[in-house]
């Protein structure tokens, strides 16, 4: 089921941690961001349309961020240069899919994630600051956090940031510890560049959507700052503040101060 967050812009939240595929309405078709996850959602995305797909877009190339259903036509499905590198990069390797699906394997999904057109992303130009569709402007804000070629896209006319995996109100900031040589300072950088833009409401990979941009900006701020400084965060996503079935969030967090902790010893 689609629903309207903003003018011209709507959601389908996904059974699998309340991942959001977001549609964004133009004169002549629509631009589908991060569509899925499962085979019937995608299929029950393509029915609820009532038109064409004429543009997608992947915030970045993890694996549920890259996937596509015949049913939704052959539009380009656009990414930042780096963006596409990195699924060019993986799906490369003839063992990536196997390894793809013992992944999933582990999931609650297993066998329902269609994957016979996935990580098919088109390059844009590097340094590319707009999305090439006939509709409403869509502002590309690419960064270095949590993935290489992570971008934010900022729907001018109705105010709305598509974060990507950033911003979320379940998962805490999720650093890219293999990607980029300051991962902190990478994270920071790209929450400024959240901060400059004039959003009144944030779509994240995975969550609620909210009108508390400014919140949750400091609030990812917050955590990270605190990740570098080795101290425990005061997190709402984190101990018993998180929310019922997301208590496993905090071992990413354990994850990833020992991982820092380590690169600082």
């Amino acid at each position: 089921m689609l629903t309207q967050v903003a003018e011209g812009v709507q959601v389908h939240e996904s059974e699998f941690l309340k991942s959001n595929t977001i549609v964004v309405r133009g004169t002549d078709g629509v631009l589908l961001v991060d569509p899925g996850l499962q085979e019937s959602e995608l299929t029950c995305l393509a029915d609820d349309l009532s038109t064409s797909v004429v543009a997608g877009f992947a915030t970045h190339p993890h694996w549920d961020h890259v996937l596509w259903h015949a049913r939704l036509g052959a539009a380009p499905r656009y990414g930042t240069a780096r963006c596409a590198a990195a699924v060019r990069e993986e799906v490369s390797d003839p063992g990536f899919q196997a390894r793809l699906v013992e992944h999933l394997a582990e999931t609650e999904i297993a066998g329902q994630v269609p994957l016979d057109l996935y990580g098919q992303i088109t390059a844009l130009p590097t340094g590319t600051t707009r999305l090439p569709w006939d509709g409403p402007g869509a502002r590309i804000i690419e960064h270095q956090a949590h993935s290489p070629g992570h971008a934010a896209l900022f729907i001018e006319d109705s105010g709305v940031l598509i974060a990507g995996d950033m911003l979320s109100d379940v998962l805490i900031p999720m650093l890219d510890f293999d990607g980029t040589a300051d991962p902190i300072g990478d994270y920071l950088a790209a929450l400024r560049l959240l901060e400059a833009v004039a959003a009144h409401v944030v779509i994240p990979g995975h969550g609620s959507v909210g009108g508390d941009v400014a919140e949750r900006i400091e609030r990812d701020r917050a955590y990270v700052l605190a990740l570098r400084d080795g101290q425990e965060p005061a997190d709402p996503r984190l101990g018993p503040a998180a929310k019922p079935g997301w208590e496993w969030v905090s071992f990413i967090h354990e994850g990833q101060a020992q991982r820092l902790a380590s690169v600082s010893e």
